[in-house]
């Protein structure tokens, strides 16, 4: 069974970039396609970004299309988002896992991101 810990968040001006990394362990997400989501102060958790196993197809809701980066490492078992532009509507607590809602693994802890001036 594959635990999933997300890291990088933490305080951002507007403007500003960071990444979060989700290290995988307990087994391989190599075969997996795997999303970011995120879940923002009284909101639901939301599907924002996807790639697939070989990084071939990336994909984003619209919000974050253009700003943000979802990227893979498969020999380090490891996910990545990159936050570029950011402003206050990011303000979430963000979560990786599988892409497919019927094949997610369980949560992570999850990395908080602040965007405030």
């Amino acid at each position: 069974q594959v635990q999933l810990v997300e890291s990088g968040g933490g305080l951002v001006q507007p403007g500003g970039s960071l990444r979060l990394s989700c290290v995988a362990s307990g087994g391989s997400i190599a075969l997996r396609p795997m999303a970011w989501y995120r879940q923002a102060p009284g909101k639901q958790r939301e599907l924002i970004a996807t790639i697939s196993s070989a990084s071939i197809s990336r994909n984003y809701v619209d919000s974050v299309k253009g700003r943000f980066t979802i990227s893979r490492d498969n020999a380090k078992n490891t996910l990545y988002l990159q936050l570029s532009t950011v402003n206050p509507e990011d303000t979430a607590v963000y979560y990786c896992n599988a892409r497919d809602t019927d094949r997610l693994w369980p949560w992570g802890q999850g990395t908080q991101v602040t965007v405030s001036s």
